[in-house]
């Protein structure tokens, strides 16, 4: 009982502590300590006892201190979340598909169905640039020869395009996508890249249905330049996202699946515009692409946006405090105050022009800092350049394939001979190329030898096929090169994909298409012209442009050598937080959670 009692006025004291904490120190109004009990320790001297006193109240003003910063702390941060909640708002409003609780997921979108999604896309994309060429649509211009005159047909014939006004309107479709391409690149940071591809979709849409409404050359070449446009934001966006959802040991094949679809996508296309041409009429088969495009813009819109690996636009600022300058928290101090008078007042200098230039001018800087940080990227300036001189070869290849074959062999239907070669040498040859790299382990070093070893021996192969003088010789020599070359396609934008860090995917994919169009097959069908208007020789002429392919090799080669790192797992300043992903994680993710569980 006499430990109880002692507990007891320990106790007691304690309160008799409590009550005096915030009176002066020696203040005579504070209650004097109880008397000890019977069996307890000796009292404590006066001294003792006002020193203890001292320490108590020193630790309780330093727990109100500490108390008070906390509480300034909670309200500055709540009103920098304020300020950029506001500004969230005023850019454009907060995301919906993150407001959802996190376990809405898209359950029924599978990577497998991302990948048929967008393989048809890229079909559809092509089927378009195939249709466009087809005699079908492209036709004939009206022509008089002795006293005889034969009507027009198709684009050429209505409108009365000579050779150089038809050639426009693949330039016309060029400039828009080469244009469009870097463009769609850079917003895809400050926006979901899910939706930006939705948006281009739907610019294609309506820019192939103009093109069959179209009344003269200059409409249908804007037109013509609008697709370009439409299809820059999925040529762009669209890879890094099959390599963000495909499973980790077949990421190449995937690529490889997504390319094949480019020379199967001209061939259909080649057949589609001839058969709706000539059964219907030209503007039909552009009206027909627009009706089959028109399902997966829908799906552009109303699918969860998806994210891709190195973005985060589910929240603007992760950091609210440390973010914030001096300015800034000025205007969190002014915030509360502000009122909607004083909203009604700043919102005009808001969205002012001035704001929207310096708005456009930041992003520009950015835009030059991202390109500064890839052309640094050395592995990706040699695959590039490896990219170029081998679209050089191809391109003019398939622009003056069939008249050097037609000169040299006398081949009676030499349209169908290389364009079947082509089409079964492209299908097999690129999803060869990717299933091999899955198989020897996807690195950047073996994609390098994939791409240099494939480029030479496909090099010799079709210098060779040109060597003979027939044309039973030619076919499986060429076949045989074109299956090599064309197995370079999964490598080569694995390389692009994987050398960069993952926010600068997108424009690593749109710069490479930039310049391998620029500095590759655009300039390389009039300058092959101009090499066989010199020498008019057309089996030189193909030798020496099929040369350029050892170059090719000889850049692939040298990327062996140099010290990559594949950095598709390096974190970014843009990525997204483990516990904001929710429903806008790769869908591969959702579903090895879903097996894990």
């Amino acid at each position: 009982m006499g430990g109880s009692e002692e507990v007891a006025q320990g106790s007691d004291g304690a309160r008799v502590a409590v009550v005096v904490v915030g009176a002066p120190v020696g203040d005579d109004s504070a209650a004097p300590p109880p008397a000890a009990a019977p069996g307890a320790a000796p009292a404590v001297t006066p001294g003792e006892e006002a020193a203890k006193r001292e320490s108590l109240l020193a630790a309780a003003a330093a727990a109100a201190a500490e108390c008070k910063q906390e509480a300034a702390a909670a309200a500055t941060g709540l009103q920098a979340m304020a300020v950029t909640v506001a500004r969230d708002v005023e850019a454009g409003g907060l995301d919906a598909s993150t407001s959802g609780a996190a376990d809405e997921k898209p359950s029924w979108f599978t990577p497998k169905r991302l990948l048929v999604m967008f393989c048809l896309i890229n079909m559809l994309n092509y089927v378009d640039r195939g249709a466009i060429a087809s005699n079908g649509v492209n036709g004939s211009r009206q022509s008089c020869t002795g006293g005889t005159c034969t009507s027009g047909s198709g684009i050429q014939g209505d409108f009365n395009l000579n050779n150089f006004e038809d050639g426009v309107l693949s330039s016309a479709f060029m400039v828009g996508l080469l244009i469009a391409s870097p463009i769609f690149a850079s917003l895809a940071k400050i926006h979901n890249p899910f939706r930006l591809i939705g948006v281009g979709l739907l610019v294609w849409t309506i820019a192939t249905a103009g093109c069959g409404c179209s009344f003269d050359f200059w409409s249908i070449t804007i037109c013509r330049m609008l697709v370009g446009v439409g299809e820059a934001s999925f040529i762009s966006l669209a890879a890094p996202f099959i390599d963000d959802n495909a499973p980790a040991a077949q990421k190449t094949a995937w690529l490889a699946m997504f390319y094949m679809c480019i020379p199967t996508g001209i061939a259909v296309g080649y057949v589609y515009g001839g058969l709706v041409g000539n059964s219907l009429h030209w503007r039909a088969a552009f009206w027909g692409e627009s009706i089959l495009m028109l399902p997966f813009v829908i799906l552009g819109f109303v699918i969860k946006p998806l994210e891709l690996k190195g973005f985060n636009h589910s929240v603007k600022t992760k950091e609210y405090g440390e973010m914030l300058n001096p300015e800034q928290q000025d205007e969190t101090k002014q915030g509360a105050s502000i009122g909607v008078d004083g909203l009604a007042e700043t919102l005009p200098h808001k969205f002012s022009i001035s704001s929207f230039g310096k708005k456009v001018l930041t992003e520009i800087k950015h835009f030059m800092k991202d390109m500064k940080e890839l052309l640094q990227e050395k592995v990706y300036v040699i695959n590039v350049l490896g990219y170029i001189s081998y679209n050089f070869v191809i391109g003019a290849y398939s622009y003056w394939g069939p008249k050097a074959g037609q000169d040299i062999y006398n081949m009676a239907s030499a349209d169908i001979m290389f364009g079947g070669i082509t089409i079964v040498c492209g299908i097999f040859g690129t999803l060869s190329g990717g299933f091999i790299l899955d198989k020897i382990d996807s690195t950047i070093s073996n994609a390098f030898k994939l791409l240099s070893g494939a480029t030479f021996l496909g090099a010799i192969f079709c210098f060779g096929a040109f060597c003979f003088k027939s044309l039973y010789g030619f076919i499986p020599f060429f076949s045989v090169g074109e299956l090599l070359v064309f197995a370079t396609q999964a490598p080569v934008n694995y390389v692009c994909l994987h050398c960069v860090k993952p926010s600068l995917r997108p424009l690593s994919m749109a710069m490479s298409t930039v310049a391998i169009h620029i500095f590759g097959d655009v300039p390389s069908s009039p300058l092959v012209g101009l090499l066989q208007d010199k020498i008019h020789n057309w089996r030189s002429t193909a030798l020496t442009l099929t040369s350029i392919l050892f170059i090719a090799a000889i850049f692939w080669f040298i990327g062996i050598f140099v010290r990559s790192v594949d950095r598709f797992n390096e974190q970014s300043e843009h990525d997204v937080p483990a516990v904001e992903r929710s429903n806008l994680r790769p869908l591969l993710d959702e579903n090895e959670e879903a097996r894990a569980s």
